[in-house]
Formats: C-alpha cells, structure tokens, sequence
C-alpha cells in the first residue's frame, strides 16, 4: 500500500509540474511568439516605398488590437495592450 501511495504522490507532483511549465509559457512565451508572427507576416506585406501593402489586410482588427501600422519600413503591431517594433529592411 505504501508504494502505491508513493507512486499516487509522484504522479500527482508529475502532472502539477507540467500545469506550471504549461501556465508560464502560455503566460511569457506565447504572446511573444504571436507578437512576433504578426511582425513577420507585416514585415513581408510592406511595400517597396515602406508601407503595409493593405491588400492583404487580415491582421488588421477592430480598435488598437492587432492593428498593423508601417511607415519608413518601420512596422508596429499592437497586441494585447502592448506595442512591439520591428525594422522592416531585407
């Protein structure tokens, strides 16, 4: 009974473990890689003048979420109440 106890224990660490590793990515690391994506999806719509090319314009959303801004090949992206910036030069 008590190895049964001690592998219920070692379970139980096991999965609350893997919640927090799944908690901290879904909380830090996620929306930077979306925040990320997006720049690299505006990036590769801007124009040969520096501007997004709106003719793809599905990044574009409603208010300042996900709203794309590019000019002088500089891109914005807004994503969950942050900015991020990126350089747009090949």
């Amino acid at each position: 009974m008590k190895e049964a106890t001690g592998e219920l224990n070692m379970t139980v660490i096991t999965v609350v473990a893997i919640a927090a590793v799944g908690l901290l990515f879904t909380i830090f690391v996620w929306p930077n890689i979306q925040a990320n994506l997006a720049l690299s999806t505006a990036c590769s719509n801007v124009n040969s003048k520096g501007n997004y090319n709106t003719a793809s314009g599905a990044l574009t959303g409603s208010g300042t979420e996900g709203q794309i801004n590019c000019a002088n090949f500089t891109c914005t992206v807004f994503y969950e109440g942050k900015s991020y910036s990126r350089e747009c030069r090949g």
